[in-house]
C-alpha cells in the first residue's frame, strides 16, 4: 500500500457555490487513493501585512500556516479577474510565504488549475500564480496545462459534473497524484 499525501487545496474564488470551489471537490472525489484533498479556506485571512505578523502572529495566519506545514503538497484552483489571480488567493501566498525564511509552501510539490467560464480558462492567473510559486521553492506540476475555459458548462443545475471535463479531470488528478509521489518530501 502506497502511502497517503494530504494534499491542501486553496481555492482562489471565495464563493461558496464558484464553479472553481465545485471543481476543487470534482478533484477530491475524482483523487485516486493515494491523495487526500482538503481545502483550506483562505476567505477570513487579513490582508498581509508585516506590522501584524509578529509574535504572536493572527490566529488566522497561525491557523493558515500550520494546515499548510501538515500538508504533503498543495494544489491551487483559481479564476482569473483582470488577467491574473484574484487577490484573496494572492494574499494566501503572502501570508503563507512569510515570515521570510519561514515558508510553510517551500519544497511543496504544487498544481494549477485555473477555470473560467471564458474562452482562455485563466491563462493569465495560472502564470502568474506559477511564476509566483516558482520563486517559493515549490515544484509546480508542468504537464497537463489545466486551463479550462467554459468552466460555467461544467455542472449541470443540480451540481453534477459533467462527463465532458470529467476525463481530463482525472488525467490531471491521476498525473498530479504521481507527481506528488515523486517530489514530496519523505
Amino acid at each position: 500500500m502506497s502511502k497517503t499525501y494530504n494534499v491542501a487545496v486553496l481555492v482562489g474564488s471565495l464563493r461558496k457555490a464558484s464553479i472553481n470551489r465545485k471543481l476543487a471537490l470534482a478533484l477530491a472525489d475524482l483523487a485516486p487513493q493515494q491523495l487526500k484533498l482538503n481545502i483550506v479556506e483562505i476567505g477570513e485571512l487579513p490582508l498581509y501585512n508585516e506590522d501584524i505578523d509578529v509574535d504572536p502572529a493572527p490566529a488566522a495566519y497561525t491557523t493558515f500556516r500550520n494546515a499548510l506545514k501538515a500538508a504533503d503538497a498543495v494544489l491551487f484552483v483559481t479564476p482569473e479577474y483582470n488577467r491574473t489571480i484574484p487577490a484573496p488567493m494572492k494574499n494566501a501566498v503572502d501570508v503563507a510565504s512569510r515570515p521570510y525564511g519561514q515558508s510553510a509552501l517551500s519544497g511543496k510539490p504544487a498544481g494549477v488549475v485555473s477555470a473560467s467560464p471564458g474562452a482562455i480558462g485563466g491563462f493569465g492567473a495560472n502564470h502568474h500564480l506559477r511564476q509566483a510559486l516558482v520563486f517559493l521553492d515549490m515544484p509546480v506540476l508542468q504537464q497537463p496545462e489545466a486551463y479550462l475555459g467554459g468552466a460555467g458548462n461544467f455542472f449541470d443545475e443540480s451540481g453534477k459534473l459533467s462527463d465532458s471535463i470529467k476525463p481530463f479531470l482525472q488525467k490531471y488528478i491521476d498525473t498530479f497524484a504521481a507527481w506528488v509521489e515523486k517530489t514530496a518530501k519523505p
